[in-house]
């Protein structure tokens, strides 16, 4: 019993440590626009979920610098992000959202019924 107890409190700062930070969370860049402007988010979590900041315009409408993108994103595991909302700057829209994660690729989209739009955003840091 002396041995256990150590042991499964290491394991759960283990587990504790793993769900600290999200691994989404950081600096992404989005695709370039046909006028090869784009944007810099940053992600990070907000409450229970996951938040998204634009902090970097380039090419663009400076005035948007500043602006939540994404909100309410919850985690499901394996790089998968449901249940969020996102903005489209572009449109001036709200959709619902998720996000996709592979190594430093993050899928982002937003559906209105089952029509879809998205982009895959770059990790910058």
């Amino acid at each position: 019993m002396k041995t256990l107890l150590p042991a499964a409190a290491l394991c759960l700062v283990s587990v504790t440590a793993a769900l600290a930070a999200d691994p989404d969370e950081g600096t992404w860049r989005s695709e370039a626009n046909d006028e090869g402007a784009y944007i810099e988010v940053s992600i990070a979590e907000c409450g229970p979920a996951i938040c998204g900041t634009i902090t970097n315009v380039v090419g663009g409408d400076t005035s948007i610098a500043g602006k939540p993108i994404i909100w309410d994103m919850k985690a499901n595991g394996n790089g998968k992000y449901r249940k969020g909302r996102i903005w489209a700057p572009d449109e001036d829209k709200t959709y619902r959202s998720k996000m996709d994660l592979s190594g430093n690729a993050l899928k982002v989209s937003g559906c209105v019924g089952p029509i879809c739009r998205g982009q895959t955003w770059m990790r910058v840091q």
